[in-house]
């Protein structure tokens, strides 16, 4: 098995790992400055932050091996190379993983609910699918939407290192494309996990509550809903994501036909279900 090298440490990409680089870079300038008082505040306003992940990943129930495998395979891929769907140009990394938390959180929440069908909408190397498979009855399955060949296949070898791995059905090709063919097909699932396109986070739910696509009582997670802490940042500061993403929350938020929370779990985690 593979060991995760120091340079393939993931960059942060939340609010709050956002929050501990610059509380740690403003602390080495008040070091450098001399002012003990308000170094030693700040020191402290950085260990309340950087110590709050780790705290929380050590009480939260372990991967399986087959999720730990996947995480260090896809932390020592070669995601240099660009990628593409036929129309765009992307460039992959590993930091679009769902992370251990968010895994198990999924996990947790496809048992709660009793789920049997699973759609997630954006799969990468398949961790959160993987993750959700593990949350499943024996006859459960979950569809995973993925664009990249590459990724659907290295994704793919990773389940078959799982006992869950033969309940996820992989579909490549453009999401919205899969989904209406689902609908068409009049396909219903308890359970959708939305992590792909942020461009096209409004397309996806508006497919999903005017079809038939979500079962009544079913649930959908979205992932990303902070995007970095963009969305309630000054909008001269967002990317077109983050312009994507506030718009997405907006158009839930405005939607009478659901009610919603937003968890503030790593990028950001709604919750929606049909009123």
């Amino acid at each position: 098995m593979q060991t995760v090298t120091k340079e393939a440490i993931a960059r942060p990409v939340t609010p709050l790992g956002i929050l501990v680089e610059q509380l740690e870079q403003t602390l080495e300038l008040v070091d450098a400055a001399q002012h003990p008082q308000l170094a030693s505040s700040l020191k402290k306003a950085y260990q309340l932050a950087a110590k709050l992940e780790p705290y929380l990943n050590h009480n939260t129930t372990p991967d399986s091996p087959a999720l730990t495998a996947l995480v260090e395979k896809t932390c020592t891929e070669d995601w240099s190379r660009l990628f593409s769907d036929g129309e765009t140009v992307r460039q992959l990394e590993q930091e679009m993983l769902s992370g251990h938390i968010e895994g198990q959180t999924l996990k947790m929440f496809v048992k709660m609910t009793g789920a049997k069908r699973v759609l997630e909408i954006g799969m990468f190397t398949g961790y959160s699918a993987l993750a959700m498979a593990e949350g499943l009855p024996d006859d459960g399955s979950v569809i995973a939407c993925e664009v990249d060949d590459y990724v659907a296949s290295f994704a793919q070898t990773c389940f078959q290192a799982s006992p869950h791995g033969g309940k996820i059905t992989v579909k490549v090709a453009p999401a919205l494309e899969t989904l209406r063919q689902l609908a068409k097909a009049g396909e219903s699932y308890d359970f959708v996990f939305i992590d792909a396109d942020k461009q096209e986070y409004v397309d996806y739910y508006h497919t999903l509550l005017d079809t038939q696509l979500l079962a009544p009582d079913g649930l959908i997670c979205v992932d990303n809903t902070l995007l970095q802490g963009q969305v309630y940042l000054a909008e001269e500061e967002r990317t077109p994501n983050g312009d994507a993403i506030a718009k997405f929350n907006q158009v839930v938020t405005d939607d009478s036909r659901v009610e919603q929370v937003v968890l503030p779990l790593r990028d950001g985690l709604t919750l929606i279900r049909r009123v």
